[in-house]
């Protein structure tokens, strides 16, 4: 799901600038590489209002993941305006 999200992304943004879409693209999967030297330093999604799951930001767009033990599985990628629908929580 996620990474399907990102895709759209890439795609959407690279219809007016590809090379834009690639720095956009790689500084999303950098952020969520750091993710693994600090989890829980993201904040609590507002529309989940559980511990486990929280997100990061990238500019304009919300990294969304779940924390379990010491993994981290991304959830989500979209826009900051966009809520979050229940089913990717």
């Amino acid at each position: 799901m996620a990474l399907e999200r990102l895709e759209n992304i890439y795609e959407y943004i690279s219809k007016d600038d590809s090379i834009s879409a690639k720095k956009k693209v790689d500084k999303i999967f950098k952020r969520i590489e750091s993710l693994s030297k600090f989890p829980g330093r993201g904040r609590k999604v507002p529309e989940a209002n559980r511990e486990e799951i929280r997100e990061v930001f990238e500019n304009s767009y919300r990294i969304i993941y779940r924390v379990e033990s010491k993994k981290i599985f991304i959830l989500s990628i979209r826009n900051f305006k966009k809520l979050l629908p229940e089913k990717d929580v």
